[in-house]
């Protein structure tokens, strides 16, 4: 089995900075796309930043120029550089990642637990 651990989130003001970070651990699987996304109160969660082996990433609009979505594929760790926070960023923010495991044999989704960021004065 694959599990993601966030870590990072918290209570910002506006204008400040995060770095969020998922963790993947387990055995036998290969990681195919980590993600971003968030999900604030009465709205749908949507992808805030994606990641692939192939290097290609994409983010939302609301995003751009202002969070930055890397990875250390030694550690099988993404992480969410987060910039120029406004209070709309407000949300709980959820790893995910397609992986392909060998016990059992598979291709699945994996989501973590959701950390929660806060940016307010």
């Amino acid at each position: 089995q694959v599990q993601l651990v966030e870590s990072g989130g918290g209570l910002v003001q506006p204008g400040g900075s995060l770095r969020l970070s998922c963790a993947a651990s387990g055995s036998a699987f290969v990681i195919y796309t980590m993600a971003w996304y968030r999900q604030a109160p009465g709205k749908t969660r949507e992808l805030v930043a994606s990641d692939t082996t192939s290097g290609s990433t994409n983010y939302a609009d609301s995003v751009k120029g202002r969070f930055i979505i890397s990875r250390d594929n030694a550690k099988n760790t993404v992480y969410l550089q987060m910039d120029s926070l406004k209070p709309e960023d407000t949300a709980v923010y959820y790893c995910h990642a397609f992986v392909r495991t060998t016990a059992p044999s598979g291709y699945r989704e994996v989501w973590g637990q959701g950390t929660l960021v806060t940016v307010s004065s």
